[in-house]
């Protein structure tokens, strides 16, 4: 619902081609989605529900709703700009070590302010978050930018913190750092390609194209001598070469693999550790530093292109012949 609040467009519903006969829909104003339905921007924020039941148990909701315009008063007549007017939504983190150093920390910074009241909140806001150690134990005090009094918001949240009660303004986190997971990249080998794959996400995310088109110039130096290219395959143009070939589909799929693997990355979603199967092994490789990209990219595609030399050929039988006769002299220590 964030990317459909960016590109002001409703996606249809998954996995439904036709609303079901049995509910009513001119009763009211609900209706299913097939297909994708502008959602332009009118004098109401635009606001979305999600829903996660979980079979677990797990019951979330969530609201979203469009950011608010920033403002467009006139700026201050005289020194730097405010920062809290470019941000639009200012934001003073405090933490500690513990529980009760996390609410003497808002109760000092709380009477600070009050002792000094010439303060520069959007200074104070930077110099909390920037040059000071994030604790554990954390929470941050968030005003909005058109609050007629933000100084005063600010000091009845750090109240309310230092007393251990709730504020609207206010939300506490406890970062658990020893036990949180580790992130795994996983690349698979071929089987779950198909045709338009990753298509759409070419034509619509500038790092995920930039990154196929860099692993389609690598590739170009072992796969264009034979007139094809990996961009081609993927934009699904007319001249494209058959992705059922095991020397387009490795390549390919490599490119696309690293190409994900660029945009997670993009986002801060860095893999602890990666695995792989197949040429799924080398899109690894390259990801963990291994390879060059020139270097993964040649590995790739020789690789495809030795597959395709042995494909039809019935060296995979003879291979299975002559094992299947060699564990025959192993009866009955080995069974097949």
């Amino acid at each position: 619902m964030i990317a459909a609040l960016n590109h002001d467009s409703l996606p249809p519903t998954l996995n439904v081609d036709r609303p079901s006969p049995h509910v009513d829909w001119s009763a009211g104003t609900v209706r299913v989605l097939t297909e994708p339905v502008p959602w332009p921007v009118t004098d109401h924020p635009r606001t979305a529900a999600v829903s996660s039941f979980g079979i677990s148990g797990t019951n979330a909701h969530l609201i979203l709703q469009q950011a608010p315009t920033p403002s467009s008063g006139s700026p201050e007549p005289a020194g730097r700009p405010q920062h809290g007017a470019e941000l639009g939504l200012p934001m003073w983190p405090v933490s500690a070590r513990t529980p009760a150093g996390l609410a003497a920390q808002a109760e000092r910074l709380h009477q600070h302010l009050l002792c000094h009241r010439d303060l520069d909140l959007a200074d104070v806001g930077y110099s909390l978050g920037c040059t000071r150690t994030h604790h554990p134990h954390r929470a941050v005090v968030t005003v909005p930018a058109a609050s007629p009094d933000p100084r005063a918001e600010l000091l009845a949240a750090l109240q309310a913190l230092a007393a251990g009660d709730p504020h609207p303004q206010l939300v506490q986190h406890h970062l658990r750092s020893a036990s949180a997971g580790k992130t795994v990249f996983v690349f698979p080998g071929q089987g779950g390609q198909y045709p338009g794959m990753a298509a759409e996400l070419y034509s619509r995310h500038q790092v995920f194209s930039r990154a196929l088109d860099e692993c389609d110039q690598a590739l170009f130096g072992w796969t264009g001598w034979t007139g094809w290219s990996v961009g081609a395959v993927v934009r699904g143009e007319p001249s494209a070469m058959a992705l059922e070939r095991v020397d387009v589909v490795q390549p390919v799929l490599f490119a696309v693999m690293v190409s994900l693997a660029r945009t997670l990355i993009s986002y801060g979603i860095e893999p602890d550790a990666v695995i792989g199967h197949s040429q799924g092994e080398i899109a690894a490789a390259y990801v963990a530093g291994v390879f060059t990209l020139e270097q993964a990219a040649k590995i790739v595609a020789l690789r495809g292109a030795a597959l395709a030399d042995l494909s039809g050929t019935g060296g995979w039988r003879r291979c299975c012949s002559a094992l299947t006769k060699w564990l025959r002299g192993c009866s009955p220590t080995v069974t097949r």
